[in-house]
């Protein structure tokens, strides 16, 4: 017996075709839509000749769709950011593609390079942010599609309380 493992496989495993998936046209689960965002974060020559810059906002274009979801393409200029926020009932991943941005969530800040890669769940309130001095360029895959992005005013001061989540226009 293996002591790392009690399974052991015997034989060749594609000719039992009975126990594997057809691979599926869309992602499904959080692990196919990390693996999209890094397939077209990989495929520059698809999304570079696309980034457009915008001195009074960021940038963003809705790169792909498919079955109950969106790929979007964003690009910030330095000092540029989202608002502290929230996209409703979508999960999200979001990757880097160039530069570097911010998050800012209840759980501090985190500096996010190219390449880096942030799955998030319903819900979650953060702001994006690009605190560096060059432009930046990130992938947002959204399931299901995203539909409502609530904003959420900073925290005041303990003795003034803090009114309601606002709700804003839906873009990334």
């Amino acid at each position: 017996m293996n002591s790392d493992s009690d399974l052991q496989i015997a034989g060749d495993i594609f000719e039992v075709t009975h126990l594997l998936q057809p691979p599926r046209e869309h992602p499904a689960t959080v692990a196919e839509f990390v693996g999209l965002a890094r397939a077209v974060a990989a495929d520059r020559d698809q999304w570079a000749p696309l980034v457009e810059y915008d001195a009074t906002t960021r940038w963003y274009h809705r790169l792909r769709t498919g079955p109950g979801y969106e790929v979007w393409l964003l690009s910030w200029l330095p000092g540029q950011g989202s608002g502290r926020h929230d996209h409703g009932r979508s999960s999200g991943v979001l990757t880097v593609l160039d530069g570097e941005l911010t998050e800012h969530s209840t759980s501090g800040s985190r500096l996010l390079t190219s390449g880096t890669q942030r799955v998030f769940a319903p819900g979650y309130v953060h702001e994006v942010t690009n605190d560096a001095l060059t432009p930046a360029v990130s992938l947002h895959v959204y399931f299901p599609g995203l539909t409502d992005m609530p904003m959420h005013p900073r925290a005041r001061a303990r003795h003034e309380g803090a009114p309601a989540a606002q709700r804003a226009a839906t873009h990334p």
